[in-house]
């Protein structure tokens, strides 16, 4: 337990080097990280850059009302060609990926009138149509396997025709001559000729006969590192220099509503991409996981985060069998005692594939055979999501707790505060009662409030400071978008950073929400097919990401009519500021937040740190009710370069966020 809890502290200085003036508090360095939960289709058509929706032909009528295998797909048959499709599931690629199609071509002549188009085949427009570039490379595979006499197959990257009736433009194609009556993968490099928003990809079978098709993929070549992410929404994450990254939520983690059968499992998330198993998505959509657990711990390393996967720990949402409003405890479904080693085995076997050496570990071989040899070095791992504190949710944790720190006392544990982290929520109460009971490392608290919330409330500042367990702040947002709701936020943060001994981890929720595809809001980053909408919170979150620091300084700012001596105004005064030291890097950060409608003086005194002679200023400032979204003019931080000064009074404007960067 010693070894754990010394994880924790490692970023709480114990003994301030001889470059850090006195006066400061050490506090944790790993404060501002991301959450990303796949809610919003922020997996498929999101951050995982596959072009092609239902590649493997697995949606069905559990994910959503109405979806089948053929969802996302339409039959085409230019030159009047003719053929049918059947659903199929005997002898598939995989038996995670059981469904595929069999195209049956009975005629594929070519008409004079669609000169250059026949075949018999699908055609699939992506999500909300297939963005693609001039020149830009893109990696086409598929698995084919062939009924009878040899095919040959057309691939066409399409552009719509203009005009009724008119034959699609060709951006790029390929053909395949298909002989093998086994599985075969099949793969080209399709280059565009043009820039075009809503192309389609279209598969065509030129011979007739049968052949059967499943795991058709579009992947852009230019990707975040060459890993299979969204480049402008990776450097969007990157952009906000996080220190983690939760994963893979959320309710996902336990299957939300759904219950057990649901429950997101990593191992089956890890291996080639048309063996994983796939998922219906608790918020109504589905999830391929493309983005499975390797690609996840491989983001983590691209951004240098500590990853904070979270698995379940034998207890179901409480939002199953119809639990949400009231919380009733049997609403829960819970894994019996007996068979509560396997949940065990989860949360071992992932710190070996993380971490194990894989000449002598198993699952450490699995992670050097898909391309990682090197360990990931985890040392977060959560264990469980908000989850209601009954007593058999208490009775699992702790089976699994103690079993985990037994074979890895090394790794830092997360634990859950329940649904609703306020004081007198009976979970909450709860939680914390288990966590101090354990030695917890770290116990995760989440909430959703109104900005009133985060302008007025300061509960950190009564914490006791000689608990074991320290606060990470999991999931919060106030619950709309507008600029008064970030600097709200603001303020927040800045009381979280005067309680950065107590707090250690914060990230906003939800992380992304794509365009026509969102179920909750508000969200830190919307985004389409062509580009992100970065949202007001997004750019506060960015300020604090880049000022992170060991050290807090709490009597370099005060404000013209406060008290003197006061660190930081009352709950009901909507300003604050916090001064915050890097040691590693050299820099100094003073914040300032107004989040009121009336102008403020802040008087400055840095005497104590050796400036160099400039300075960076960030102001972020605008309209309350102003809002960055798909149309309207974003706000923006506005920088510039100052003489930097030790002692200053400094203007804030009404709603406003100011920060002032240094180089010691």
């Amino acid at each position: 337990m010693a070894a754990a809890f010394m994880a924790v502290t490692v970023g709480l200085n114990a003994q301030r080097p001889m470059s850090a003036p006195k006066g400061g508090k050490a506090i944790s360095d790993e404060l501002i990280g991301i959450f990303f939960e796949d809610i919003n289709n922020s997996a498929d058509g999101g951050l995982y850059a596959e072009l092609v929706q239902n590649g493997s032909f697995e949606y069905s009528p559990a994910d959503h009302d109405g979806w089948g295998a053929g969802t996302a797909w339409k039959q085409i048959r230019p030159g009047h060609s003719l053929g049918t499709l059947q659903v199929r599931m005997d002898n598939p690629l995989h038996p995670n990926n059981a469904t595929y199609l069999r195209l049956h071509a009975e005629r594929t002549k070519e008409y004079h009138d669609y000169k250059g188009w026949k075949g018999f085949g699908l055609q699939n427009d992506g999500f909300d149509g297939i963005s693609v570039k001039a020149g830009a490379k893109y990696d086409f595979s598929v698995f084919l396997r062939n009924i009878g006499s040899a095919k040959q197959v057309r691939v066409v990257l399409a552009k719509p025709g203009e005009g009724w009736g008119a034959n699609p433009i060709v951006l790029a194609e390929t053909t395949f001559d298909v002989s093998s009556t086994s599985w075969q993968k099949y793969e080209a490099v399709l280059t565009s000729a043009e820039d075009c928003q809503n192309a389609n990809l279209q598969i065509l079978v030129l011979t007739v006969g049968d052949i059967d098709i499943d795991q058709v993929s579009l992947m852009p070549e230019d990707t975040y590192k060459g890993h299979g992410l969204r480049r402008d929404l990776a450097q969007a994450l990157a952009d906000l220099h996080p220190k983690f990254m939760r994963f893979p939520g959320g309710c996902v983690v336990h299957g939300g509503g759904d219950g057990f059968w649901n429950t997101y499992r990593w191992k089956t998330t890890i291996g080639p991409k048309e063996q994983r198993r796939q998922l219906k998505n608790t918020w109504g959509y589905h999830q391929s996981c493309g983005l499975g657990y390797f690609e996840y711990f491989q983001f983590c390393e691209d951004l240098g985060m500590e990853p904070v996967p979270i698995l379940p720990c034998g207890v179901s949402c409480q939002g199953t069998n119809g639990g949400w409003g009231m919380w009733p405890t049997q609403a829960q479904d819970v894994v019996p005692m007996s068979e509560m080693d396997e949940w065990v085995a989860e949360a071992i076997d992932l710190i070996e594939w993380a971490n194990g050496d894989p000449a002598t570990n198993k699952w450490a071989k699995m992670r050097a055979d898909a391309g990682h040899p090197a360990p990931f070095n985890l040392k977060y791992l959560g264990l469980g999501n908000e989850e209601k504190i009954s007593p058999e949710f208490i009775e699992r944790f702790k089976y699994i707790y103690e079993r985990v720190m037994k074979a890895h006392p090394e790794i830092v544990i997360v634990g859950t505060a329940g649904p609703g982290s306020h004081a007198g929520n009976p979970d909450f109460e709860a939680g914390w009662k288990l966590a101090e009971e354990l030695d917890m490392p770290i116990l995760d608290e989440h909430y959703y409030e109104q900005n009133n919330y985060f302008l007025n409330k300061r509960q950190y500042d009564n914490y006791p400071r000689d608990r074991k367990t320290k606060v990470y702040l999991g999931e919060y947002a106030a619950k709309d978008k507008k600029l008064i709701d970030a600097l709200a936020e603001g303020l927040y943060l800045l009381h979280v950073e005067r309680n950065a001994d107590v707090v250690c981890m914060t990230s906003y929720a939800p992380l992304f929400a794509r365009k026509n595809g969102t179920q909750w809001n508000p969200d830190l980053i919307y985004y389409d097919n062509e580009r992100p909408f970065l949202t007001c919170s997004y750019y506060v979150q960015q300020l604090f990401g880049q000022s992170s620091g060991q050290y807090y300084y709490g009597d370099c700012v005060s404000f013209e009519g406060d008290e003197p001596g006061i660190e930081q105004p009352q709950a009901d005064v909507h300003y604050g500021q916090s001064v915050i030291l890097n040691v590693k890097t050299r820099k100094l950060f003073v914040k300032l937040v107004n989040a009121g409608d009336q102008p403020k003086k802040a008087n400055i005194n840095l005497s104590r740190f050796g400036l160099k002679k400039m300075a960076t200023k960030t102001v972020l400032a605008g309209s309350p009710d102003q809002e960055n979204n798909f149309e309207a003019q974003p706000i923006v931080p506005q920088t510039e370069q100052l003489k930097a000064k030790k002692k200053f009074t400094l203007d804030l404007q009404p709603y406003s966020m100011v920060m002032l960067e240094y180089q010691l």
